[in-house]
């Protein structure tokens, strides 16, 4: 919603677009693609908390969960590198 919101600011009032130069392409490139991910993570997360409630998971059988753990720490990061080069340079 707030990336949404974001677009809608970025195309009306600053007049930025894909065809307004390379910051413009760049920014909803990288932003829709980490949007993406942000989705497909939240739909793992929400997978993995059904299958938790379940009892799906022990001690010794919990790879999918810890996947999901890493992938959700690896967009986190990502998220930083974006939020620094996307909006501090």
């Amino acid at each position: 919603i707030m990336q949404a919101y974001e677009y809608g600011h970025a195309y009306s009032e600053l007049n930025l677009t894909l065809e307004t130069g390379v910051y413009g392409s760049t920014f909803y490139m990288l932003t829709g693609f980490h949007g993406f991910h942000v989705t497909m993570g939240a739909i793992m997360l929400i997978s993995i908390l059904g299958r938790s409630m379940k009892g799906h998971f022990t001690p010794h059988n919990h790879f999918a969960f810890e996947a999901v753990a890493w992938y959700w720490h690896f967009v986190d990061v990502v998220w930083l590198g974006l939020f620094v080069f996307v909006y501090w340079l």
